[in-house]
């Protein structure tokens, strides 16, 4: 099975850079085998739409951003099943958020929708030309970790640290990174 992680986000726009952050925190601190399983990691950035060639290759995605929720407070993190999302999820987010939404509605129209794992934390500031998080969602990233790691376990992954590297030490760099569509291709 071909497994992507894949980060959403705006990194100049505050909380809402999260995802690019944790795949970019995840990818330098961990390293994951499987006897069969192949797992990739990809900064996605906004891109939405743009990220479908890629998405249909896989078998099972695993989306990491913002996710808005009715009543419940910044921080909060949500791990969910895109076909049983919680009723207190708000779709209509950022901009990115609602494109990444409809990019995975038109790829299930068209049967091309791998599986899809939903990783968010609700966030506390989407402002403009903010590069980092604010605390309550820097605070959300060890349990994120945590219940990401522990879903790549029992999907039979050996899960290997390999770094200590705190997610605030790569976010001044995290839009260098870019997307990498294969290893000839970087957007």
């Amino acid at each position: 099975m071909k497994i992507l992680l894949l980060g959403i986000g705006n990194v100049l726009y505050a909380d809402e850079g999260i995802g690019v952050h944790f795949v970019n925190y995840i990818a330098d601190n961990y390293q994951f085998t499987h006897e069969s399983h192949q797992l990739e990691l990809l900064d996605g950035g906004t891109l939405a739409q743009g990220l479908i060639p890629i998405i249909c290759q896989y078998d099972y995605l695993i989306v990491v951003d913002t996710v808005n929720a009715n009543g419940v407070d910044a921080g909060e993190v949500y791990f969910f099943d895109f076909d049983k999302a919680p009723k207190e999820i708000d779709w209509q987010g950022s901009a990115h958020e609602v494109e990444m939404l409809q990019t995975l509605n038109m790829m299930e129209m068209v049967g091309d929708r791998p599986i899809t794992f939903v990783l968010g934390v609700t966030p506390t500031v989407l402002e403009p030309m903010i590069l980092g998080l604010t605390p309550k969602v820097a605070a959300a990233v060890p349990l994120m970790e945590k219940t990401l790691l522990a879903h790549l376990a029992s999907l039979g992954f050996t899960v290997t640290r390999i770094a200590e590297h705190s997610i605030d030490s790569l976010i001044p760099d995290s839009y260098k990174r870019g997307v990498l569509i294969d290893e000839k291709h970087q957007i």
